[in-house]
């Protein structure tokens, strides 16, 4: 088999059992790899409302076809399962080494199920797997349990992805770790490993499967190659990460400021200028990435040499959001969180709603033994520590927006989520492709699924024959952003970064080179669409509804100032054109059962609607 090891690894903790399972070409021609891989292995092994944190809740593992193949910017995997934080599908994506090594390991995915009685940490190693004992590791954070596992298994390179403190305690957007900084961070991943006891999976090895065509590979490496080095997209990451959108994301209003009641802030003290031209901050890139967009400080304080970041999504969070311009600050907050394995976005969107309540009187110095205040960097610090020590009001902030509604009997519609997973750093009143996106992601709130904004900046896809238009035109963005949507589900298949900037054509011409196999441009929507309806399936066995796949009022209803004042998008047209596009019934918000089939998704169908 090209492009694949056609390997499974299951793991059951409970029992310490280890086995190896053949994975069929045809089941990974349909299902591709990565995140979609994940949902079809976990489809099968759950029951309708099973607790994500049951212990025969699955997770699993998983890298694609493209993963440790000499293509630039492929070294990606995928961490799914039921989220801890939403009830429903889960999945979080990282770069790095890491994935590389879990490809070279043998196997194409790991799944987990059952918990083990003392904490424990699997290791595999060329095709040879261990469950090993951490508790020497319990406790530690996310930076230790990396060094430490290497230093025992003396190798510098070993790969590493582990839990911190937050996910042994099982915070329910706790996040996974790997190569230091990057993480696997949305839909508390970490709190489903926690769950488990299982502190970190580590893996090496050089096993790599064989290319269809190898010489026609090394010719669309150069393609490739040549694509990224023209790209201004890339030339920019490159220069100043993810944190070059501060400026223009606050001009354009798609940059939240003041818990989603505002758009308007001094980017100044926040951008990538002001980072650049106050700390010591240096690049580095994923293994195989000619971009490099990734960013570490040095010298930041003396009891903390070397900090991860920060990126946009986290200086948003804890920067406009907060009313706060102390970069000090955010550094900081972005460092703790790596540190002890949480999300960034979901503890940044909590802290601003606390700060959001405090402002009108719902929260008082009585109720939560400090004052809450906008912009209060201290505060901020303050309520992170709170947060991971899971301590006074900082329990209840480790919970999310929605349960912090929910316990101050506030309007569902006041918390910053989509399905319980908090809002990212994007405005759908800005991209009204992006509203509707973000409204129906497969894990939620997701600016990675949600991400239409490209095409209204000027990307053209042809062959699904998306263009840019009116940001703020509503009509006729719900089938061409569902269109953009299962594009980006198959860089999380096969695994492929979201900043390459690779054409549906050349994303053929690769996989084609890689496997033998040939995809047409409908071929790839269809898996995409495959993808976005598996994963469905998947939170409608979890009691997922239609009425779930909306923007909370907060971030939906008109603001009076700024690049958006007096817009709303019409998420009612652009809801209706979407369930028509992906053939979803629009009473309950499941595929229909034709859908379903038409996709060859036929057990899935029979399941779901004879189950």
């Amino acid at each position: 088999m090209n492009g694949y090891h056609g390997k499974l690894l299951e793991v059951h903790l409970g029992t310490q059992s280890i086995e190896e399972k053949p994975l069929a070409e045809e089941f990974l021609k349909k299902y591709i790899g990565g995140a979609t891989l994940g949902a079809a292995l976990i489809y099968s092994r759950i029951k309708k409302g099973m607790d994500p944190l049951d212990p025969e809740s699955p997770m699993v593992f998983a890298t694609g076809p493209f993963t440790g193949s000499p293509i630039p910017m492929v070294s990606r995997y995928a961490v799914c399962g039921i989220s801890p934080q939403t009830g429903y599908w889960g999945e979080a994506t990282s770069g790095g080494t890491f994935p590389f090594r879990l490809k070279g390991s043998g196997y194409d995915a790991i799944i987990i199920t059952g918990k083990s009685k003392e904490p424990v940490y699997l290791k595999i190693d060329n095709e040879k797997a261990k469950i090993l004992s951490a508790t020497h590791l319990w406790g530690m954070d996310s930076y230790e349990t990396q060094n430490t596992i290497k230093k025992d298994s003396d190798d510098p390179k070993m790969g590493v992805a582990c839990i911190g403190t937050a996910g042994e305690k099982i915070l329910r957007y706790s996040c996974i770790m790997n190569d230091e900084g990057r993480a696997a961070g949305r839909s508390g991943m970490g709190a489903l490993m926690g769950s488990k006891n299982l502190k970190a999976v580590a893996v090496q090895g050089k096993i790599k499967p064989e290319l269809s065509n190898k010489k026609k590979v090394r010719e669309l490496v150069k393609e490739a190659a040549a694509n990224i080095k023209k790209n201004v997209s890339a030339l920019v990451l490159r220069e100043n990460g993810t944190l070059f959108y501060m400026d223009m994301g606050l001009t354009l209003g798609d940059t939240p400021v003041k818990y989603f009641t505002k758009s308007c802030f001094d980017a100044s003290k926040v951008n990538a200028k002001a980072l650049k031209s106050n700390y010591t901050v240096k690049t580095f890139a994923c293994q195989g990435c000619l971009i490099g967009c990734g960013h570490k400080i040095e010298d930041f304080k003396p009891d903390i040499k070397t900090v991860d970041g920060p990126e946009y999504e986290t200086v948003g969070a804890f920067g406009p959001l907060c009313l706060n311009s102390d970069m000090d600050s955010i550094i900081l907050a972005h460092h703790l969180c790596n540190t002890h394995g949480i999300d960034t976005i979901s503890a940044g969107v909590s802290i601003a709603y606390a700060m959001y309540l405090f402002d009108i009187g719902v929260l008082n110095y009585e109720n939560c033994g400090m004052d809450i205040k906008w912009g209060d960097s201290a505060t901020i610090i303050k309520l992170l520590k709170m947060i991971i020590d899971q301590k006074g009001i900082g329990e209840l902030l480790s919970s999310g927006t929605l349960a912090m509604a929910r316990k101050f009997g506030r309007d569902e519609g006041e918390a910053a989520q989509v399905k319980g997973l908090e809002m990212p750093m994007h405005e759908g009143r800005a991209f009204h492709g992006e509203a509707i996106s973000i409204a129906t992601g497969p894990r939620g709130a997701c600016h990675l699924k949600g991400d239409y904004y490209n095409v209204d900046f000027g990307e053209i896809v042809p062959e699904y024959d998306l263009k840019p238009g009116d940001r703020f035109v509503s009509k006729g963005k719900g089938a061409a952003a569902a269109k953009y949507q299962s594009l980006r589900e198959l860089f999380d298949s096969l695994t492929l970064c979201k900043f390459a900037p690779y054409s549906v054509a050349l994303i053929s011409q690769i996989l084609k080179n890689i496997t033998g196999w040939d995809f047409s441009a409908e071929d790839l929507l269809a898996a995409g669409d495959r993808s976005m309806c598996i994963k469905r399936a998947v939170s409608n066995k979890m009691g997922l509804t239609q009425e779930k796949d909306c923007l909370p009022d907060i971030c939906s209803k008109a603001l009076d100032e700024g690049a958006t004042a007096g817009i709303e998008p019409d998420m009612d047209i652009m809801l209706q054109e979407y369930y028509t596009y992906r053939g979803w019934n629009f009473d309950t918000g499941w595929p229909f059962r034709e859908k379903l089939e038409e996709l060859g998704l036929d057990e899935v169908a029979a399941d779901l609607y004879n189950g």
